[in-house]
């Protein structure tokens, strides 16, 4: 059992990434686990890890997001390609979205279901004030959207379902001049390769960015932080003094 298997983990490591097709699995090492747990996907939960990856990309993308909102500021629009009850990396980047309540104008979900958020991520959007509506077809609202965030499978029932046109993004679709495209990665036919020279393209970023925040994620979960140098002892260290 994985009860078990988290009894055996805490003699062998010191840190648990765990990855399971299992929504519950978390719940289950936990029961005997005494070691850091980090979620890396389980089931059609939740995807922490990628949130994260997701985030910093668009921090990046603008710091601002990092600070109180200026009074006047535009707030972003957010279009979210999937349904947020069935799919673990568009779930999590929404419940982070909420970190960022004061910057989020509005949250469009394009989806097939007519209740795509699963269980309390309505409540959770309507506690932070936070508009949302859901769509089936995200032409018609690429326009207003400042953020588009999209997955390429769908879990329904017991099988993986593709995408349809009405999901699909090229470099003909009437995406805002300053909208930047995420996407988890791997793709199928939903993003077309179009895009990936175009300025909305912030996808690669956030693959690249992804290495960073889980070497970032796994130094701080082993309190290995005060092991890095300060940059300012870098400056000083000279070739030999290094080499020696």
């Amino acid at each position: 059992s994985l009860a078990d298997i988290g009894e055996m983990f805490n003699a062998y490591a010191d840190c648990v990434i765990m990855r399971h097709t299992e929504t519950t699995a978390p719940e289950q090492i936990l029961q005997n686990l005494r070691i850091p747990l980090i979620n890396a996907g389980n089931g059609s939960g939740e995807h922490p890890t990628q949130a994260l990856a997701d985030w910093f990309a668009l921090l990046k993308w603008n710091p601002l997001l990092a600070s109180p909102p200026k009074p006047g500021s535009k707030r972003m629009n957010l279009g979210i390609l999937g349904t947020p009850g069935s799919m673990r990396a568009v779930k999590s980047f929404l419940l982070m979205s909420l970190l960022f309540q004061d910057h989020i104008g509005k949250v469009t979900v394009i989806s097939e279901m007519a209740d795509p958020f699963g269980e309390d991520v309505i409540e959770r959007l309507t506690a932070a004030n936070i508009d949302y509506e859901v769509s089936n077809d995200v032409r018609e609202h690429l326009p207003e959207l400042d953020v588009i965030y999209m997955n390429s499978i769908a879990f329904l029932g017991d099988s993986y379902k593709n995408m349809d046109s009405r999901f699909k993004l090229n470099s003909d679709s009437p995406i805002k001049k300053s909208a930047v495209i995420l996407h988890p990665l791997a793709r199928l036919d939903e993003l077309d390769t179009s895009l990936d020279k175009s300025p909305h393209n912030l996808y690669f970023s956030q693959a690249h960015g992804a290495v960073f925040i889980r070497q970032a994620l796994l130094m701080a979960v082993l309190g290995r932080f005060k092991a890095l140098p300060n940059l300012a002892d870098l400056n000083t260290i000279s070739p030999t003094s290094s080499s020696s």
